[in-house]
């Protein structure tokens, strides 16, 4: 009798996730937005009462908002990860919805939009740590450059102070006490906002089967360093504005999703895993992905020692890393686009009198231009640098950040401006060689 109950319980689950599933010859998953899952610093962890003496989240409802790039017709579904906790993460209650007027980092949602979201036909599961799991699909369509609501419902938190997210989410959350997924705004006194985003990794759309993605690899240039709060206005976000503004049918069924993390290396783990060793998660592991670009290196150049050796030494790292990157995509047919590493001149982490730093960055964007290795280069310090100082950036594109490294929103829109989106058409069928 228990083995009969089992398998009635199978195919209850299973008939409800069927029916919830688009026609497979209509389409197929994509992408249409990421966050690269990072293990949360201490210092970015919520304040009390979300984080205590024994865990982080108990009995609290996460409100996010993200960005689509491409729409969904019909359905989304969406990933949480627990990939840096130390132990099951139990989740009790996912929504999603609209935001109220399209906007970006509100905690409001439009009447009669929340979805509640099931997970192999369960409202409540746990993920075992170290894991990210998808949802069932959700009958919910979005546009494309729009904004998603989604909240998730912890009752007893994550155990411990590890937890997974995306500490520079250049957006607001919101969080609250007790259960409010299906609360149409966040109005208990309990609620605060936060610049983070957590446990959530990804959204998919049900697409049309001609839809491709592009993955952004990249540090905090790439994450947003510098763009305006909410505005959505990061380098890929505005080279995807431009793709969905063209005549063109392939650029306008391009997705282009962002795995960058401030901080990131090429050749090290810090601030997230290297990118040398996250490619399988961040970008194999994703559907529909047909071009990658790979604008790392500033950092692993920041921090090593500013000698000749040290400098010569990271160079040769540097090289390798993007060797490998390179062909580990070119064995699955990805296109890879190679970006310069823009100026640093001028900050005080990286400066060193005798400007060892500045000659390996000069080699490595040398090197980036000529070996051939890429399938194309973006000269991203081309277009930022300062004609007289050319170790510096432009003053213009990091006005409103003064740090000297991360450009502000004009100097953002000067990489999307000068981007060479005609290399999409060139590699439409993948990379040109392996």
């Amino acid at each position: 009798m228990k083995q009969v109950a089992i398998w009635a319980c199978f195919y209850s689950v299973a008939n409800l996730v069927l029916g919830q599933t688009p026609d497979v010859s209509s389409g197929k998953w994509v992408p249409t937005w990421t966050a690269m899952p990072q293990e949360v610093e201490f210092w970015n962890l919520p304040p009390s009462p979300y984080t205590s003496l024994f865990n982080v989240f108990a009995n609290s409802t996460i409100r996010q908002t993200v960005h689509t790039s491409l729409g969904a017709a019909s359905h989304i579904r969406i990933q949480i990860s627990n990939t840096f906790g130390p132990t099951d993460l139990a989740i009790d209650a996912v929504t999603v919805g609209l935001p109220v007027n399209g906007s970006a980092g509100v905690s409001a949602l439009e009447p009669g939009t929340v979805q509640e979201v099931t997970f192999s036909g369960e409202k409540s599961f746990a993920i075992p740590n170290g894991v990210q799991i998808l949802s069932d699909p959700i009958p919910l369509p979005v546009g494309p450059e729009s904004m998603l609501s989604v909240s998730i419902y912890l009752r007893q938190g994550q155990q411990g102070h590890r937890i997974t997210g995306h500490p520079w989410s250049m957006t607001t959350s919101w969080l609250s006490l007790g259960d409010q997924v299906n609360a149409l705004e966040l109005r208990d006194p309990s609620a605060i906002s936060v610049e983070h985003w957590y446990f959530l990794s990804a959204v998919e759309a049900w697409v049309p089967s001609d839809s491709k993605v592009l993955v952004a690899l990249g540090d905090s240039i790439t994450d947003g360093a510098g763009s305006t709060t909410n505005a959505n206005n990061r380098w890929p976000d505005l080279v995807l504005s431009r793709l969905r503004n063209s005549s063109n049918p392939l650029f306008r069924a391009i997705a282009v999703v962002n795995q960058a993390a401030l901080g990131n290396r090429a050749t090290a783990d810090v601030q997230g895993p290297s990118t040398i060793s996250r490619i399988e998660r961040d970008v194999l592991s994703l559907p529909g992905v047909q071009y990658a670009i790979l604008f790392e290196g500033i950092n692993d150049i920041g921090v090593a020692e500013a000698t000749p050796q040290g400098q010569f030494h990271i160079y040769d790292q540097l090289i390798l890393a993007y060797q490998q990157v390179v062909a580990k995509l070119h064995r699955h047919g990805i296109a890879v686009f190679g970006a310069t590493i823009t100026p640093f001149g001028g900050v005080a982490e990286y400066y060193d009198a005798a400007g060892e730093r500045e000659k390996c960055r000069q080699r490595v964007n040398q090197w980036i231009r000529e070996s051939g290795v890429f399938d194309a280069v973006l000269d991203f310090d081309a277009v930022l640098r300062d004609e007289n100082d050319p170790t510096r950036m432009k003053a213009e594109y990091y006005t409103g950040t003064g740090d000297l490294i991360h450009p502000g929103p004009e100097g953002y829109e000067a990489i999307a401006a000068a981007f060479p989106i005609e290399i999409f058409e060139q590699f439409k069928d993948g990379a040109g060689r392996f």
